[in-house]
This record gives structure tokens, sequence and C-alpha cells, in this order.
């Protein structure tokens, strides 16, 4: 299945130029940089990404060389848009995701992160990640990866109850995972493990078997995501025909509510409604969209947010290196956020935080809806702060609504 649609936005210039409003904020936040890899060995059923298995691409849109040149000039570019800013900004976080990433050898996604810190200092903390399938690394990949700067791993580790890799068209065994995450660990790489609940045919019994295997492996982050059927994907088209049934929505809940009393127990506390960590191992290149800072995101379909303008590339690799072989932009649209929209993001996505939302970020109407939100057990309300209750994070979507003012 082909990825989904862009979405429609404003022309952007063709040398990708920032209006000088969005550049004098580059340095008041902190600063990242997201890597799309846009390549996988399959295309898992469930899958809505800009992902391309081998045979979806023709030509050179396929060839790993010509992506690392595209990327490279997309690097300089950026280098070049921002030099425009009152300050070179350091990366504070390096996400490298996809796709696959580690189908590229170590040394090229090592030399993908030269490149970015020759544009723009780490950070002496920086945080480093490159998402990978257990299956597609090593022992050799994962130390050459260490050794070249990167400093976390997130495998994609979904389940560890065969049938329910199947359905997700998985191609790991669940073994692999605990060998995968030995060998980044003996490379001194941190670890993050993703699971997905709520798969068709997944029992309560088969959510808890992958969460009991996960916290054995002891990682340092665990993100337990909810399955969400999209639009266009293989598994869309078969809940549509009915041959497979989504689980509703108590089931959701007692699995979600099983992570999160499993995970406590053992030491990790969520930090946003899907993300939980030992202290301290939080993944500050997500928080930090969360907390409303700024990236360039590179790659092909990738998406950018500097200084209240956000931005999303074409998303065919083809079309991707065409356009910077050319010396332009690959930029398909872009917009510029209101005051308004920039203030409703803030409240959307920190309200997702165990920290909590400031009460100055609401409205008046948003602070008048708070007594109710607290006698629904739903938010925790301090004097100035209102953080989200184990019920509210399973009805965020209604606890943002009220706060941005809205009734129900």
């Amino acid at each position: 299945m082909p990825p989904s649609a862009l979405p429609d936005g404003a022309a952007p210039p063709a040398d990708g130029r920032l209006p000088r409003a969005a550049l004098a904020e580059v340095g008041r936040r902190t600063f990242g940089a997201y890597v799309h890899v846009p390549f996988c060995r399959v295309r898992c059923g469930y899958c809505d990404f800009n992902t391309y298995a081998p045979g979806e691409l023709a030509g050179s849109a396929s060839a790993p060389a010509t992506y690392l040149d595209a990327l490279a000039r997309e690097i300089d570019l950026a280098a070049a848009v921002l030099a425009e800013a009152p300050g070179r900004p350091p990366l504070h976080s390096v996400f490298v995701g996809g796709g696959t990433p580690t189908l590229l050898p170590a040394r090229d996604l090592v030399g993908i992160l030269d490149r970015l810190r020759r544009v723009w200092p780490l950070t002496a903390d920086a945080e480093v990640t490159t998402e990978a399938n257990p299956d597609s690394v090593s022992p050799e990949s994962l130390a050459a990866l260490a050794q070249g700067g990167f400093t976390r791993v997130s495998f994609g580790m979904q389940s560890a109850v065969p049938h329910v890799l199947a359905t997700l068209e998985r191609t790991h065994d669940p073994a692999r995972v605990g060998v995968a995450v030995d060998a980044a660990r003996a490379a001194g790489l941190e670890v993050s493990l993703d699971v997905i609940y709520g798969t068709p045919g997944e029992s309560l019994a088969d959510w808890r078997t992958s969460l009991d295997a996960a916290i054995a492996l002891a990682p340092q982050h665990i993100s337990a995501y909810a399955l969400v059927v999209e639009d266009g994907t293989k598994l869309a088209a078969q809940v549509r025909r009915g041959v497979v049934t989504m689980p509703d929505d108590d089931d959701e809940a007692d699995k979600y509510e099983l992570a999160d009393a499993l995970l406590s127990v053992a030491g990790y506390d969520w930090y946003e409604v899907s993300n939980f960590a030992r202290a301290g191992a939080a993944c500050r290149h997500n928080l930090a969209y969360w907390r409303g800072g700024e990236w360039w995101g590179l790659g092909p379909g990738a998406h950018s947010h500097i200084g209240g303008v956000r931005w999303w590339n074409v998303k065919h690799p083809g079309a991707y290196a065409d356009r910077l072989a050319a010396g332009a932009s690959p930029a398909h649209a872009r917009e510029t956020l209101t005051a308004d929209q920039r203030a409703d993001e803030a409240i959307l996505l920190g309200v997702r935080l165990r920290e909590g939302l400031g009460v100055e970020a609401l409205s008046d109407a948003g602070r008048a809806a708070i007594p109710a939100l607290v006698e629904d057990d739903l938010v925790v309300a301090g004097e100035d702060r209102v953080v989200l209750t184990l019920r509210g994070r399973l009805l965020a979507d209604t606890v943002v609504r009220r706060l941005l003012g809205y009734a129900g």
C-alpha cells in the first residue's frame, strides 16, 4: 500500500527560506534534528508511515547512495537557511527514524551524524537515537553506532506473542529481541522498546505476556501504543471486509490500565500518556515535540517546525532527491501558525505530560472547566497546574476539548 497523502498548505519558497520572524525565535527553545530513512525489508500490514519495501521504488530512488547524497544536500540547505538566524543553535537531540534506519550500514548512519555535527554543534549531553528492528542489527553494528556517537536505540518489539506478530506482519522472532537488547547494552547504548496493544486477536493475557517480556529485558524506556488502523493500509482493508475484528474501547482501556500497573511496579513512570521510563531516561527528543521545541526534519516526508512555521517534505524518495539535485528545497507545503493556533497546540500537547499544564496557558473558559474535570476524576489540579489522572489519560482527547473551552 502507498503511504498516505500529504496535507495541503501554502507553497514554500524554492530556496526554503524562512520568514524573519521565525528565524528570530531560533535559539529560544531546544533544537533537534529528525532524519527519516524510508527503507524497510517488508511493509507491515498496519503501517501508514512513509516507507518503501524492495520493489516499491524503481531506479536510482531505491539506491541508498542516492538517498544519502540527497540527505547531505538537505543538511547543507538547512545550514544555509538557518545561517540567517541570530545564532547557530546547538543540537540537543538527533532522532533517526523510519522505516528501518539500520538497514543502512552503521558507517552510513554515523556518516549522517558526522555531517550534522559539522553544521550544528551537539550539546555535551545530546541524545542521539536510531530506531531499529531486532533482526536488523548485530553486535558489530551496534558497537559501531555507539563508537560513532549514537547514545540510544529504540527497538520495534511490538509483541512477544507469535500470533500477534503474525497479524501485524512483523518478521522477527520474539527471542531475537533479547539478543538485540543484550548487544545494545554491551555496546553502551541506552535501550527503548516499543510495544503495541489492541491488535485483532490479542487477548489481555497476550498483552500481559508482552509486557512481562519487555520488563524482563530491563530497558530504560518503554513506549506502549494503542494500534490505530489507518485508511489505506492492508489492515484497514481486512477490517472493512470483516477478515479481522478490532477490539472495543473497553478492551483497549483494560490493556492500558494493565500496562500502567505493571510498568509502575517495575519502576517505569509515565511521563507522557504512551511513554514510560526509568528516572532520567525519558526520550528528550520526543519531549521537545510535546514542549513546543524546534526541529528540522530531514528526508522524504519529514516534517519540521521552526519559530511557528511548520513544513513537510515531498514523500517520494525520487522526487525528494530530484528537487535537491536541482538546488531546490524538498518542501511540499508549509503553514505559519497564528498565535491562537500555537496556544491551542501548547494545550493539546502539554496536557499529555506528567508534568502537567500550567493554568496560565488556558483561556477563561478553559480555567472554568477545571472544577468539573476534577470532579469527573480526569485531572488533578494544584494552584497553577493540572495533571491527568489515570482515567484522564484514557480520555485525554475529552480533557483537551474541555480545556480548550469546548463543551462536552
